[in-house]
């Protein structure tokens, strides 16, 4: 299993949000690049970024800093606000390893399946869930589209590489939805499936290898000292 450290972009700051919320935002730093630096130092090859002004707003207002990451010397996947093929392509121009589809993957099956299509496993999904039902637009919006009517949906177009968020596990350093997980795990044993929310301990970080997660992504317990990132790469292999 992988080790994804976060890095979420607002205006060029490092934040998290609690639970998506925009109105409760934590800075963790001004420099990205700076950060990154700290990743690769604990022996991180991947690193999951999130372009939260881009979720709000389908908007790329933070390319230049997702460049930079492009370049860091890890494999980078980035989402948010991205909605159509000129964001995809100019973002796997820059260097980024893979894009996630979130929004677009809910609202738009037909243009979905032509990127999974065209691009292959360069393309992720996000897979946002609130109550069992998918979480769009930053997460401001639930769809009425389910939890397994999505993943169904999204197996039969070749889809390969998830990442699965509980919200109401985000930011919260409460521990994973380990049910939720190991449900998914079993119904769609095709998806290489990532783990996203509330990972707070190094058993949370084995628990997730032992349910055969193809990766987790750490984020606030990070920043907030919970987590020493190189044991949890160390105990994810």
């Amino acid at each position: 299993m992988e080790i994804f450290p976060a890095i979420d972009l607002l205006g060029g700051r490092v934040v998290r949000l609690e639970r998506g919320d925009y109105n409760r935002v934590t800075v963790y730093g001004e420099d990205p690049s700076a950060i990154a630096e700290k990743f690769t130092a604990c022996g991180a090859k991947y690193l999951h970024c999130v372009d939260l002004d881009g979720a709000r707003d389908g908007t790329t207002v933070n390319t230049a800093f997702v460049t930079a990451l492009a370049h860091s010397g890890m494999q980078v996947e980035i989402g948010g606000g991205i909605r159509n093929e000129d964001t995809i392509r100019s973002y796997l121009d820059c260097g980024v390893w893979r894009v996630i589809l979130g929004t677009i993957a809910v609202r738009d099956p037909a243009f979905t399946g032509r990127m999974l299509a065209k691009y292959g496993e360069q393309i992720a999904i996000g897979v946002d869930l609130k109550d069992g039902f998918a979480a769009v637009s930053g997460w401001l919006e639930v769809d009425r589209l389910s939890c397994d009517d999505l993943l169904s949906r999204l197996r039969d177009q070749g889809a390969k590489g998830l990442i699965v968020t509980d919200i109401s596990k985000d930011g919260m350093l409460s521990g994973t939805n380990r049910d939720l997980y190991t449900r998914l795990i079993k119904t769609y044993p095709s998806f290489q499936m990532t783990a996203s929310g509330g990972v707070s301990t190094l058993d949370d970080v084995i628990a997730m290898r032992q349910l055969g997660m193809s990766g987790t992504i750490i984020g606030k317990a990070y920043y907030e000292g919970r987590i020493d990132l190189a044991k949890a790469i160390e105990v994810a292999r």
